[in-house]
């Protein structure tokens, strides 16, 4: 079994975990010490009941799989003065960039709704009806380019968050507002109570690597050579000892 190396500050970190909690399991303890050592965030996202090993590995798997933003294209016209800059909400016309904003009309949602009704650039058809599509952002940034005077309508590629729906003028805003709205953070010792979520493939695969027996063994090893451990260890053995004399009791009664 090869010999497990904890630095002196994770050292320090266990210490002071197990004075603050006395009874303290094995387990609990190792999972602190993975925890800290690999710097481990996991975060739930609970649009697909999954959980994953940190905020950037999360991002990253989204953005392999297309889930997190989709690039679009909006147009911008200059006509009266349907946003300003105490403007927070707007709802954007795809077809035509005629735009609404929530504090210039007293009811914009239902103006867009009318306005792509009957919109002559709108040639989207369902069912022989046309499309009832629209954009609604709160981006600071998309509405910026409404307020700013343009000669002629321009086109502009913003993005489209997967989750939400909203328009945001960049990929990073669109990564703000998911991270800030749709995922939960989570202690790692705390992950095997998230029942109603499964581990996403390779955090779990992290996971099983490290809970291994032989791992576990080493990391206890590693603290015996310090004072501060000795009466937790022993209890710890001790523990294990009774769990696998009940273990062994439960079989002779089957």
């Amino acid at each position: 079994m090869g010999k497990m190396v904890v630095s002196d500050p994770l050292m320090a970190e266990l210490e002071a975990y197990l004075r603050k909690n006395r009874k303290a399991d094995l387990m609990s303890t190792y999972l602190l010490f993975l925890e800290k050592k690999f710097h481990l965030d996991p975060v739930v996202f609970g649009r697909e009941k999954k959980i994953y090993q940190s905020e950037d590995e999360l991002v990253k798997l989204l953005e392999q799989e297309n889930k997190l933003w989709r690039e679009t294209e909006i147009k911008i016209q200059v006509g009266a003065p349907t946003v300003n800059s105490e403007t927070t909400r707007i709802y954007i016309c795809p077809f035509s960039g005629k735009v609404f904003g929530d504090n210039t009309h007293p009811n914009p949602q239902d103006a867009i709704y009318d306005w792509v009704s009957n919109c002559k650039e709108n040639t989207e058809r369902k069912d022989g009806m046309k499309v009832k599509k629209f954009y609604v952002s709160e981006d600071p940034e998309v509405i910026k380019n409404y307020i700013q005077v343009r000669r002629e309508p321009i086109t502009k590629t913003v993005y489209t968050s997967v989750v939400t729906g909203k328009l945001f003028n960049s990929k990073k805003a669109v990564v703000e507002d998911f991270l800030k709205y749709q995922i939960k953070h989570v202690r790692f010792s705390d992950i095997t109570k998230q029942n109603r979520f499964e581990i996403e493939e390779h955090f779990l695969e992290f996971i099983q690597k490290h809970l291994d027996e032989t791992k576990i063994s080493a990391f206890v090893e590693s603290l015996s050579g310090h004072e501060a451990f000795i009466r937790h260890i022993e209890r710890w053995t001790e523990e294990q000892s009774e769990s696998s004399s009940e273990a062994d009791e439960d079989e002779d009664d089957q």
